[in-house]
């Protein structure tokens, strides 16, 4: 079997955030067909925003990049899932 033979898996739909500010970690539910532009942190209260190139909060701060990322099988920093 080819490697474009195979089944593409299931994207995982949880992602570990970290707030760069102050550290504080909580895993949180990411949309399966969307981008999260804004996440407000719970430890520190600081909202945080895409790094550049990145698409999403998951992609920039999370453990795992956000489905449609992962979908593509692109690294979080090649652009946007959600420009069309």
């Amino acid at each position: 079997m080819t490697e474009a033979e195979q089944p593409i898996a299931e994207p995982e739909l949880h992602s570990e955030i970290t707030c760069p500010e102050c550290g504080h970690r909580k895993r949180e539910a990411m949309p399966e067909a969307a981008c999260q532009f804004f996440y407000e942190c719970a430890g520190c209260g600081v909202v945080l925003r895409p790094k550049p190139g990145d698409c999403c909060v998951f992609c920039s701060y999370g453990s795992v990049p956000c489905p449609p990322i992962q979908r593509d099988g692109r690294s979080s920093g090649a652009g946007s899932c959600c420009a069309g």
